[in-house]
């Protein structure tokens, strides 16, 4: 992509979050050189009063900015040396007060850059479809929305300073046309070849800071699945094994960063000795070959400087920007991709579920290459009944969970909510009216009462909610552990519920849904890896919902599901037997009634 086109793709993809409020901080900084060129240029009038020169300015020689000073001193009615002086102090000053407007101005700019990047990358990931989140890893979601976006934000500075230079640079370099425009030409081809001569270099750290967006990314991954599993692989000694790719990530983006700041140190060190050659080419240029009048060549050479100086900036302020350039390329596919992976919901808001969950010949599989997980699955759930799909695994059942919650749409056939199709049902008000128990259980590290109630507010001060928490606590037979801790309802439970044994987090779980009142509460394998105790205190919770609330069992302990309404037998993503639990044992040749055989043993 050629540079201009880098450029305006830049500052496209910043638009999009902060507007055109960001020409605001060029202006400034072009004003803010202005004011300093001009601060400058008063030195000619100065060196004129102090009869410093080389046969003094005729009136030939004098440039139409002197021409313009002199009108502006003798507007202000400034002649002497004193008041020359104090005019610069106060150009100087204007300057400052300038620049600081506008770094000021770029600070709200980035604050307010960030605050738009990552509330819209969370929104995106908050309404991302099933299929997009199940592809990627948790790594790959906390590197972009905190690393990557961070590393954008700050690239907005980068781009900023490279901007600001060219623009200050053109100031200055129009300043020197105006009292010497041989020095502008000079000046010009020189830094152009100057960037022409690191164009390389530029492509270089660029494709470094991609590898680098995608290796922090790669690193993520087994950071947060090291943390995840640390009891695991500690107590196993196993930690050896995903540290070793843990470190081979960090080598690996050590190098990158190495060889970034190689180049950057190149660029560096490179600017200063050739900034100066090229003054004192242009001076010699200037007073031997050219015969030019030095005061102008004298107050020309101190702009000079600047912009040459600047010119040979752009070079580091690029390389700068190229080094954080992967990260807003990352961002921006990342967003692209979940824009193209967005839920589509319906219109049509169930405001309360009252009748029945109806499938007719549900077809669905993940992969095209893949065969089906569910095939041909017609099933009816009523209100208030309590449902049992069993089967072995890979049976379909999970899948026809996710078909109840909506995360995964039928390719072939319908459901049905009350009548209501489901891709004419609003999910959002749907999902609300259910209650979800799965086999791993989903605690936050925060208090008791705010993993059961999710922060819908202050369980000290809110008598009204603290009833309802303590409520849900009793219902799930979480009551009364929860009151032998150290700090009851106000205990923090650590990382994923680390201070609580497998049972109290399941019953914590469960605690959380009935605090919603659920229309539908499903439960996947919820007791599978609880002890007997643990089991039958998630078993009278679930047998006081009995015809109070629908209730969809997934179970693989089949004593679990014995006062079930209804019981569906899935095999290889079809329903094969269906009835309630004494009809279907009663015949000892259904798949079910060999299926309590083998446990009973």
């Amino acid at each position: 992509m050629p540079v201009f086109k880098e450029i305006y793709y830049y500052f496209t993809v910043y638009k999009k979050y902060i507007g055109y409020r960001m020409v605001l901080v060029f202006f400034l900084s072009g004003l803010a050189a202005a004011t300093e060129g001009l601060g400058i240029s008063l030195l000619l009038p100065l060196i004129e009063i102090a009869d410093i020169g080389v046969g003094g300015s005729t009136a030939q020689d004098q440039s139409s900015i002197l021409l313009f000073i002199r009108g502006l001193l003798d507007f202000f009615g400034i002649s002497s040396m004193v008041g020359i002086l104090s005019f610069i102090a106060c150009i100087f000053l204007l300057k400052g007060l300038i620049s600081f407007l506008s770094e000021a101005y770029q600070s709200h700019l980035k604050a307010q850059l960030l605050y738009e990047i990552k509330s819209k990358v969370f929104h995106l990931y908050s309404s991302m479809n099933y299929s997009y989140y199940s592809s990627h890893n948790t790594g790959h979601f906390v590197n972009i929305i905190n690393g990557q976006v961070n590393a954008l934000v700050n690239s907005f500075n980068n781009y900023k300073h490279f901007l600001t230079i060219i623009v200050t640079t053109c100031v200055y370099l129009g300043i020197v046309s105006l009292l010497a425009w041989k020095f502008a030409v000079m000046a010009l081809v020189a830094g152009v070849i100057f960037l022409l001569l690191f164009r390389r270099l530029n492509i270089f750290v660029r494709n470094l800071s991609r590898k680098q967006a995608v290796e922090q990314g790669h690193l993520n991954k087994f950071l947060v699945q090291t943390v995840q599993s640390f009891k695991y692989l500690s107590s196993t000694a196993q930690l050896s094994y995903l540290s070793s790719e843990v470190m081979s990530s960090i080598k690996t983006l050590s190098s990158h960063s190495r060889y970034q700041g190689i180049a950057q140190a190149l660029t560096s060190s490179l600017s200063e000795p050739i900034s100066i050659i090229l003054v004192l080419v242009v001076i010699m240029i200037q007073v031997a070959v050219l015969d030019a009048p030095l005061p102008p060549i004298f107050v020309s050479l101190i702009i000079f400087n600047r912009a040459m100086g600047n010119i040979l900036g752009i070079q580091g302020a690029w390389q700068a920007l190229m080094s954080k350039i992967g990260s807003l390329e990352v961002v921006e596919l990342e967003v692209e991709k979940l824009l193209k992976n967005q839920e589509i919901t319906g219109e049509k808001k169930l405001e309360r579920f009252t009748s029945s969950i109806e499938m007719r010949n549900v077809f669905f599989r993940y992969h095209k290459e893949h065969k089906e997980a569910l095939a041909d699955v017609s099933l009816q759930i009523p209100v208030n009944a309590t449902v049992a799909f069993v089967g072995e695994s890979g049976a379909g059942k999970s899948t026809l969970v996710d078909m109840l919650t909506l995360l995964l749409k039928s390719q072939q056939g319908q459901l049905l909510v009350d009548g209501i199709a489901a891709d004419e049902l609003d999910m959002l008000n749907w999902r609300r009216q259910i209650g979800y128990v799965s086999q791993e259980s989903v605690i936050f590290d925060d208090t008791i009462a705010n993993n059961i109630c999710l922060w819908r507010g202050d369980f000290t001060s809110d008598p009204d909610l603290q009833q309802q928490i303590i409520k849900a606590s009793e219902q799930a037979y979480a009551f009364e552990f929860i009151e032998k801790l150290p700090e009851k309802f106000n205990t923090i439970v650590g990382d994923r519920g680390v201070m609580l044994s497998g049972g109290q987090k399941q019953r914590l779980f469960l605690a959380r849904e009935l605090f919603k009142k659920p229309r539908l509460l499903i439960l996947d394998e919820a007791t599978s890896a609880l002890d007997s105790e643990s089991e039958r205190y998630i078993q009278e919770s679930i047998a006081m919902l009995k015809g109070r609330t629908t209730v969809a069992i997934i179970a693989h302990r089949l004593s679990t599901i014995k006062d079930a309404d209804y019981i569906y037998v899935l095999k290889q993503g079809r329903v094969v037997e269906q009835g309630e639990y004494g009809a279907l044992l009663e015949n000892k040749e259904t798949i079910f009634a060999k299926m309590v055989a083998l446990q009973s043993l």
